[in-house]
């Protein structure tokens, strides 16, 4: 089985990874609350610090009167195999402190530069780790003392607003409270054993410390208390004679108050024969067991966290994409496959499944008609226009049988009209692709991650559009344009044959070519070409603007930059990629964090289930 010290080690290293990677909170359980800890609890002046310092086996915590610690203090010690003592911060990652008495001041500045040179307090934790071959490893929680009254210089919400402190790390399931209480005050008001009944009523989570034991009116002693009479806990009370405040001011060496601690438990009267589950040596070895005991209990509930947390790590990166990689080819290939994904939504737009297409058709079976509708054709074609253009067309000289030349000026004067709907359709339709274009960019999910992409695409397929518009444009002015070159042949066979019906054979005098009726009677033929090629033009039209520009959108909409991405150089790929910056810091994030689950994950089980 893998070694206490091995198992307890790895959740040292992966809480401090954690911390780091700034996985230590947020909605639900993180892996660093999953993680077994232990939080010191006790009231201002109870012995915390000299416990914590005794455990250490060094003195770095600043030291007062009233309240000095005002910031949790998240403590990891980490067992080495040799070499000297040492501490670094995680604010100050690349400094490595050896002089612990730089480590006191570094706690007193850190806890300054948040709550000031005041007597606040803040929940921003300082994270410290400290590695020596002295020590076992464990995660200790320093946290502020309680109080019962607020002193001059602080808020009157103090004391609520340190308990609610000491509570939001002391109710977790997985906290392992250490209990600090003075032997010289009553253990029934122990504000650390109060906390702890109302949190951990069972009393599994709670290890009692009974400080200051050497400092008890003289024919008093605390057996009550150790040997549980007085209070009972599932966990044995552990007793600590402290530094006194002369030995402190003497800088008294805590290895020599270690042995002096284990002599007097040895010698006492009262706890010799408690001497040997007595004493700070003890108690970090203690925590150190029962951390173990609890790790290999919540193995299961914390391989089970991490593999959730895997998938819905992996899910969000499949939702915000994978990372890009490096090289020309790759680059390339994931350029082509996001214009394929919005080629695919783009013609999902065309062609039906999403709105867009229809719109398209609305052009051409309202609003072209509805255009043709409001040509000035009755007044082109009034009588009076009539004769102006018939007279001006035969000149010196009145037409013979059938004034040819004025109608087909006529004709052709009101077909010029038709330009003008034709455009407009070239030009609505034109829109409406151009808009399909940016709703397609908006609806690829894949293009979200790259605006420089969004933007090249939507530059090259406007580019396409503009190209297909001038081409309908062209094509469609060119319908209108044929149908005035060349008339049909029967228009004219009518015109010769109506006359002779209307009158009995009788051709028609001079005299009559210019009255009213004549003049009327050209307008009517006229007219009824001219609704012959509109009904025409209605059909030819929009099939000449989805071949030049619908079809041709999509079928080649990319086609240009297809072949200009393919000759560019590495550099102009990865600036097409460029991502937000936003996105980039998120994915980074959630990679580390992946790496940090798998690897904790790999590493309990090898570390738990070797043998």
């Amino acid at each position: 089985m893998a070694t206490m010290e091995s198992l307890i080690g790895l959740v040292n290293k992966i809480q401090r990874a954690c911390t780091v990677l700034g996985d230590h909170g947020g909605e639900g359980l993180s892996l660093w609350e999953a993680l077994p800890s232990v939080a010191v609890v006790g009231g201002q002046s109870s012995g915390k610090s000299s416990v914590l310092e005794s455990v250490v086996g060094r003195d770095f915590l600043p030291r007062g009167s009233g309240i000095v610690t005002r910031r949790p203090l998240v403590l990891q010690l980490h067992k080495t195999d040799g070499g000297s003592d040492y501490a670094e911060f995680l604010h100050a990652p690349k400094r490595k402190y050896t002089d612990f008495a730089a480590v006191r001041k570094e706690i007193a500045d850190e806890t300054d530069r948040i709550t000031g040179k005041t007597k606040a307090i803040s929940n921003i934790p300082i994270h410290l780790s400290i590695y020596s071959p002295n020590v076992v490893n464990l995660t200790l929680i320093d946290l502020p003392g309680l109080t019962k009254v607020a002193v001059e210089g602080q808020q009157e919400s103090i004391v609520q607003d340190i308990e609610n402190m000491v509570r939001s790390y002391v109710e977790k399931p997985n906290c392992i409270i250490l209990a600090i209480s003075p032997a010289n005050q009553d253990i029934a008001t122990s504000d650390a054993i109060k906390l702890a009944r109302e949190v951990d009523p069972s009393g599994e989570r709670t290890f009692g410390v009974l400080t200051k034991l050497d400092l008890m009116d003289q024919g008093t002693n605390a057996l009550d208390v150790l040997e549980g009479r007085a209070y009972r806990l599932q966990h044995p009370w552990v007793g600590i004679v402290n530094r006194s405040q002369a030995d402190i001011n003497k800088n008294v060496d805590i290895n020599f108050a270690r042995r002096k601690e284990r002599e007097y438990f040895e010698h006492s009267p009262e706890y010799s024969h408690l001497a040997h589950k007595m004493g700070s040596e003890y108690l970090a070895k203690l925590l150190s067991q029962h951390l173990e005991v609890v790790i290999r209990q919540k193995i299961p509930s914390i391989i089970a966290l991490i593999n959730k947390t895997i998938d819905e790590i992996n899910a969000e990166l499949d939702r915000i994409g994978r990372p890009i990689a490096s090289d020309g080819g790759a680059q390339l290939y994931t350029i082509l496959e996001m214009c394929r994904a919005f080629d695919k939504v783009f013609k999902e737009h065309l062609e039906g499944g999403r709105p867009g297409g229809d719109r398209i058709y609305l052009v051409f079976d309202h609003q072209l008609p509805a255009a043709m509708k409001k040509l000035p054709l009755d007044r082109h074609l009034s009588t009076s226009n009539v004769r102006k253009v018939v007279s001006e067309a035969d000149g010196y000289q009145p037409h013979l049988i059938a004034p040819e030349q004025g109608i087909r000026r006529l004709i052709d004067g009101s077909l010029g009209y038709f330009k003008g709907p034709a455009e407009a359709t070239v030009d609505a339709v034109h829109l409406i692709l151009k808009e399909l274009v940016r709703k397609s960019i908006a609806a690829t999910l894949e293009l979200k991650r790259f605006p420089s992409l969004q933007s090249d695409i939507a530059a090259a397929a406007n580019n396409s559009l503009e190209r297909f518009r001038d081409e309908s444009r062209k094509t469609v002015v060119r319908l209108v344009e044929m149908e005035s070159t060349y008339l049909t042949v029967e228009f004219f066979r009518k015109l010769q044959l109506e006359p002779e019906k209307n009158t009995g054979n009788q051709p028609a005098s001079n005299s009559d070519r210019y009255t009213d009726n004549h003049l009327r009677r050209i307008g009517s033929n006229v007219t009824a070409y001219v609704g012959m090629v509109c009904d025409t033009l209605k059909n030819s039209i929009p099939k000449a603007v989805v071949h030049c520009q619908v079809r041709e959108a999509k079928r080649a909409l990319l086609n240009n930059f297809y072949v200009q991405i393919g000759k560019r150089e590495k550099d102009q790929l990865s600036a097409m990629l460029d991502e937000d910056p936003a996105l980039m810091s998120r994915r980074e994030s959630l990679s580390k964090r992946l790496q940090l689950y798998k690897s904790a994950r790999d590493d309990i089980d090898s570390v738990a289930w070797n043998r």
